[in-house]
């Protein structure tokens, strides 16, 4: 292994971090329990050549640059974070291959917002139905203050990233790529809008290809480094239930939004629901879930109804009047099975609740005019 120990590297843990993002994979678990167990600066010059994790460097040591890296993030407006800055995303640490450093573009410090927020993540082959809901909760959770976490994707993604960009919330996108190669390319704008107001994330350096594993790798960063999941649209086979698992295996919230029952954009959302996930439909739910005790969602119902405060008595007088003819008191006894007196003492609040007019004939239902 000596053309490793041979490389000038810049001193200190940090620098170290960024080589070794170099040069392994995200989540690689032999260099994670290495670096771990050691640091990533022993690690690093103490890698035994024999080893299978040297076999696998050896290829990228040639390729390897610290210090070239580290300016290009420089030049792109980008900054290295590490496990112990105040900046980093405590959550990550419950991962037992948590990255080695993040590469951070936009004025959001991470670190913060990251201890109150929500993932909203979904398919990329949304319907109407998701990116609408997606939008919805999304803008609802931003004016909440929590910071909406996704990986920018086409669309449940860019959906959520753009309802908290269009209250002026705080969003977090979460990359598969390093932060020069935005992807997918339709996204640089949306990428770049994120990158100015919240902060657009990567666990790969610069020039990185966003590759399929990469992006699996992405997804346990998004579950773990907020409070709790949000699934909106997703198929029986899908990245956000990976996301989902991964939320729901390190005790964060999971939630899904459900569909139509016969919509497939929806199936994995209704499977999520029936392994325990919670069902939710706006952002009130969310965070009634996600936050902190107290933090409760209106009681749903629905409209009021004059009477819905009726004792059974009266109500089932009521029912039995109607609005085009008249009754008489002894015909409502008849239909109600009770007695003529207390057909009539019903008839009697019912008249003075205006829910009922009497006339020569009887008494009839009075008309209720629809809501506007």
């Amino acid at each position: 292994m000596t053309a490793l120990t041979q490389l000038r590297l810049p001193a200190g843990e940090r620098a170290a971090r960024v080589a070794w993002a170099r040069l392994v994979e995200p989540g690689d678990a032999a260099a994670a329990r290495l670096v771990g167990a050691v640091g990533a600066q022993e690690a690093l010059h103490g890698l035994d050549p024999a080893s299978a994790l040297a076999q696998r460097v050896l290829p990228r040591v040639g390729t390897l640059d610290v210090q070239r890296d580290l300016e290009i993030a420089r030049a792109l407006g980008a900054r290295v974070v590490v496990p112990g800055d105040d900046e980093w995303p405590a959550g990550l640490d419950a991962l037992s291959e948590p990255p080695f450093c993040l590469w951070v573009k936009g004025p959001l410090d991470l670190g913060g917002a990251c201890s109150r927020s929500v993932a909203v993540v979904g398919a990329r082959a949304a319907t109407g139905y998701g990116i609408h809901q997606a939008r919805e909760l999304a803008a609802g959770l931003a004016e909440r203050r929590f910071t909406v976490v996704s990986g920018a994707a086409y669309g449940i993604d860019g959906a959520a990233h753009e309802g908290a960009l269009a209250v002026d919330g705080a969003t977090v996108a979460v990359v598969a790529g390093g932060l020069d190669r935005p992807y997918p390319a339709g996204h640089a704008g949306l990428l770049a809008r994120v990158a100015g107001a919240g902060a657009v994330v990567s666990e790969v350096p610069p020039g990185s290809s966003p590759t399929r594993w990469r992006f699996l790798s992405r997804n346990r960063l998004i579950a773990t480094m907020t409070q709790g999941t949000v699934v909106v649209e997703a198929g029986l086979r899908s990245g956000s239930r990976n996301t989902a698992t991964t939320a729901r295996d390190h005790h964060r919230v999971v939630c899904a939004v459900p569909g139509p029952v016969s919509s497939s954009a929806s199936a994995g959302c209704h499977v999520l629901i029936r392994d325990g996930a919670t069902l939710v439909s706006d952002a009130a739910e969310v965070a009634q879930e996600v936050g902190p005790i107290g933090e409760l969602a209106p009681h749903k119902e629905g409209p009021h109804e004059p009477e819905d405060d009726l004792e059974p008595v009266h109500r089932a007088v009521l029912g039995v009047l109607r609005v085009q003819s008249s009754t008489t008191a002894d015909d409502v006894a008849r239909q109600c099975g009770t007695s003529t007196s207390e057909a009539v003492s019903a008839l009697g609040i019912l008249v003075a609740n205006d829910l009922v007019t009497r006339d020569q004939s009887g008494y009839r239902r009075v008309r209720r005019t629809a809501p506007r």
